[in-house]
């Protein structure tokens, strides 16, 4: 069966505290698929937020962007699927042993891993600074999602610029999950490679991740509402 639009939508909780989250997830409970926990509010809240939110039957995008050793990786990923989240993300420049190792670690209980490409604030010039600068950004985003996919990771966090290429590389089951995603007339913040959500469905995205642009809206469940509006007219 194919997601509907509102369950394919994810809502970053990019806020500080506890009760802010609880705010947030009390206003778009049934309105949106998943909320995304990530760095800023795991690292104030813990783990126990996690397992509230899950508790109330909702879905969790834990993104914390796992990146170490592949023993190391191997571990947390194991202890993140505890909690009851549905999805996690490591990062594919740790390499296929790492991603390996993280999908060997997953008990089954439901939990599926994502590799992060590139993250979407980089354009050739910030890839350049670190040393990437040997081929085209949207080379690495396909190498790396190859790789995630030989690693058996379940899919990618890449950019809506690169949806496309990444869904004619690795097929049409492997999960690509977009940030980057700015309604019509939105501010693009820190986000150097953004699209529409029309046009991240358009391009092969099986979900996308909101943030700002509803946890800051005046009115989130009516951001979050014209943002399902969009991505339902794609589909």
């Amino acid at each position: 069966m194919t997601a509907s639009a509102r369950d394919r939508l994810i809502v970053a909780l990019d806020v500080a505290t506890a009760d802010e989250a609880r705010a947030l997830v009390d206003r778009l409970s049934g309105a949106v698929g998943m909320f995304k926990v990530g760095s800023r509010l795991f690292t104030a809240a813990g783990p126990q937020l996690v397992r509230e939110i899950v508790g109330r039957g909702e879905k969790v995008f834990l993104d914390l962007k796992y990146h170490d050793i592949p023993n190391t990786v191997a571990e947390a990923v194991a202890q993140a699927s505890l909690l009851g989240v549905s999805l996690m993300t490591l990062h594919a420049l740790g390499g296929k042993a790492m991603m390996e190792a993280a999908v060997g670690a997953l008990p089954a209980m439901g939990s599926r891993v994502l590799a992060v490409t590139i993250l979407t604030s980089h354009d050739e010039k910030s890839l350049g600074e670190i040393g990437l600068d040997g081929r085209p950004l949207s080379e690495s985003v396909r190498r790396l999602a190859r790789l995630a996919r030989e690693a058996r990771a379940d899919g990618v966090v890449a950019s809506p610029l690169e949806a496309e290429l990444v869904r004619a590389a690795c097929g049409p089951d492997f999960l690509i999950v977009t940030p980057g995603i700015r309604p019509a007339g939105a501010r693009a913040d820190d986000q150097a490679r953004a699209a529409t959500p029309a046009a991240a469905i358009k391009a092969g995205a099986s979900h996308l991740v909101v943030g700002r642009p509803i946890a800051q809206a005046a009115d989130p469940e009516a951001a979050a509402a014209a943002i399902v509006r969009e991505m339902e007219s794609a589909l």
